[in-house]
């Protein structure tokens, strides 16, 4: 397994020696306490791995990029009244693109917190800025939007992703994937 040999490498332990168990939500973690978080997103054919020391909720997402003709229709029910707004005010021709870059913002967040998609795509509102999202309100448990930090992701041209967690300022890189 792809995932547990990446955290074994971070974890200088065996393949064998990783255990991995479920929160209470599903979320996976490591079975034994360290000092490491992790997640973990698919989409098609493409996988990404997101791994970080001494931060208590990390989250990514990965969507292929495809036409999403009903991007509109789909935010307006799913996604915060602001987002469905920004996003009936872009050209047909930029609203897909747009429309990933929300998704994957919200389930970066949602997945880091632990409660995922169940928690409400609506309660986690973004702003579309030149470079991807940032955070603009949040409602619940899940903290002040100050809390928290999402970097855009472009893995390749196809791939649309963020990467999102909830501490300090981090710089974040991108490590490409071979085949396993």
């Amino acid at each position: 397994m792809p995932l547990k040999r990446v955290l074994a490498a971070y974890l200088d332990r065996s393949v064998d020696a990783v255990e991995l168990t479920e929160g209470t939500h599903g979320r996976p973690a490591l079975a034994t306490p360290a000092e490491l978080d992790f997640n973990w997103s698919h989409s098609g054919d493409h996988a990404m791995i997101a791994v970080a020391r001494y931060l208590p909720q990390l989250g990514v997402d990965i969507e292929m990029q495809r036409e999403r003709p009903r991007a509109r229709q789909l935010a307006q029910r799913f996604f915060a009244a602001t987002e469905a707004e920004a996003l009936g005010g872009l050209p047909e021709s930029a609203r897909s693109e747009a429309f990933f870059a929300l998704w994957t913002a919200k389930e970066a967040v949602l997945k880091a917190h632990g409660r995922g998609l169940a928690y409400g795509l609506e309660r986690v509102a973004f702003e579309l800025t030149p470079h991807g999202t940032r955070p603009k309100q949040f409602s619940g448990p899940i903290g002040a939007v100050d809390e928290w930090h999402c970097q855009t992701l472009h893995p390749q041209a196809d791939l649309a992703g963020t990467l999102a967690w909830r501490g300090a300022s981090r710089d974040v890189s991108l490590l490409r994937a071979v085949s396993v």
